[in-house]
Parts: structure tokens; sequence; C-alpha cells
């Protein structure tokens, strides 16, 4: 028997082994150090698992090509055929990958988060969960709808949660027989009067045209985004109730027709 060939075969398994342990324990210690470093970025817990397995497992990949090679055993076919399948795999699981990447950019980004009131891809309402596939918004009749990541993504997201405050835009529209100073006045004190109207930044009422059957004011008042639909309508109903009080009219489109007679 040939001692020099079961001497060198030994200390290949030696190696293949040593390659191996030290291969398992730095794909562990590094997916460890990376998922600690995404905790410390707020990074989701989702996304956080899911890359730090991905590491992981990827890593134990790399070191069984090694382990193998150092066994003498021809990894490039086997490294062929793991990409092929990979290949195969990201072909079938398209749609999945992008809206895994689309994921990724929202966790990462954060455009919104969970409790947000957010209006994208044709969908609108207060966000329930982020997932690494798929967001779900509950709409204010209390429907749930699961929108694609991708589509988010693709589309313009508007977060009307973002900022602490928002402001109020209404257009009211007066009589052009009405007297344009007690309206802007009777206009200012319903604003002032408001306790939730911010006196900063400052509330205004302007003129902003003169329309075909109306004169226009701008009325903008500033309160915090929790108030923003609670104070529109409060305005919407005290300025009627007040115009009516006063007599100031709000006009609606007419048309006027003369008949003549035979």
């Amino acid at each position: 028997m040939d001692f020099s060939i079961l001497i060198n075969y030994s200390l290949k398994v030696l190696g293949a082994v040593l390659i191996f342990i030290l291969g398992k324990w730095t794909a562990k210690i590094t997916s460890k150090l990376l998922k600690k470093v995404l905790l410390k970025a707020n990074t989701d817990i989702t996304l956080v698992k899911f890359l730090s397995e991905l590491t992981y497992f990827g890593l134990i990949a790399l070191v069984i090509v090694a382990t193998l090679g150092t066994l003498g055993v021809n990894t490039t076919s086997f490294a062929a055929v793991l990409g092929a399948t990979g290949l195969a795999i990201g072909l079938a699981l398209q749609k999945n990958i992008s809206n895994f990447g689309a994921g990724v950019i929202i966790l990462f980004l954060r455009p919104f988060k969970i409790g947000d009131f957010v209006e994208a891809a044709g969908a609108s309402g207060v966000v329930e969960s982020i997932s690494i596939f798929n967001t779900t918004f509950k709409t204010g009749d209390n429907r749930i709808i699961i929108v694609p990541n991708s589509n988010i993504i693709s589309s313009n997201i508007i977060n009307y949660s973002k900022e602490p405050l928002r402001r109020v835009d209404l257009v009211i529209g007066v009589s052009y027989q009405d007297d344009l100073k007690i309206v802007k006045s009777t206009l200012e004190n319903i604003l002032s009067s408001h306790p939730k109207i911010l006196k900063e930044p400052e509330f205004s009422v302007a003129l902003a045209e003169l329309a075909d059957n109306s004169v226009n004011f701008n009325v903008r008042g500033w309160v915090n985004s929790e108030d923003y639909w609670s104070v529109r309508s409060d305005l919407l109903e005290t300025i009627k109730t007040t115009f009516d009080e006063k007599g100031i009219t709000i006009p609606y489109p007419q048309m006027d027709v003369h008949v003549k007679a035979a």
C-alpha cells in the first residue's frame, strides 16, 4: 500500500474539514455582524432577517464549493449547475424578485412607515404592514388592500403623514354684490377663532379670482396633520352658517332665460 497516497488524501480530508469548519464559523460571524449593523441602522426587522440569512447561506454555498475543491472534486461543473439552477429559479420568480427589490428600497429609503396615511399605486389608506414582497393598506371604510411593492415604487407616492403639519386650502366664492371687506374679515375671524388652527405658521385669506359667477377667496390655515379632515369639515360648516347669518351669498351657476312675446 502506498502510504504517500494515503497521507496525501488524509491531508486533503483534514484541509477540507478545516475549510468547512472555519468557513461555517466565518459565515455565522459575518451574518451576525451584518444583522447587528442593520439593527443599529434601524433597518426593518423583516429585511434584517432576510439579508442575514441570505448572506449566511450564500457563504455556506461558497464554503461547500471550496471544500469539494480541496478534496479534488471538479467544482467547475458543480458551479455551472448551481448557476443554471439559480438562473432558472430567477426567471421563474422574476416578478417576485422585482417585488423583493422594491421592498428592499422601501425598507431602506422609508418613504413611509407603518401608521402613515399614504396614496400610492392607485390605493390609499393607512399602512398596516410592509413586507419584502408587498405592502398592506387599510382604507377609511375598513377594507384591506395588498399592493405589490414593485407597483408602489413605479408610481408616485403621496405621504400625508410624513410632515407634522398640513395646510387646509379652501376656495370660497361669494357674490359680486357682497362687500369684500366684510367677507374677508368674516373669514379671518372664523380662522382665528378655531381652536385647532395654528397661530404659526400664520393663516391667510386672500382674493384669488374674479370668476364668471363669483369672487373667489383662498382660505388657508395650518393644522396638525391628524386634525386635517376634522378642521376642514368644521371650517366649511362654520363658513356656510356664518355667511347665512350675515347675509353673504355663496353663488352657484345660473342661466337667465328671456322669453319674447310673439
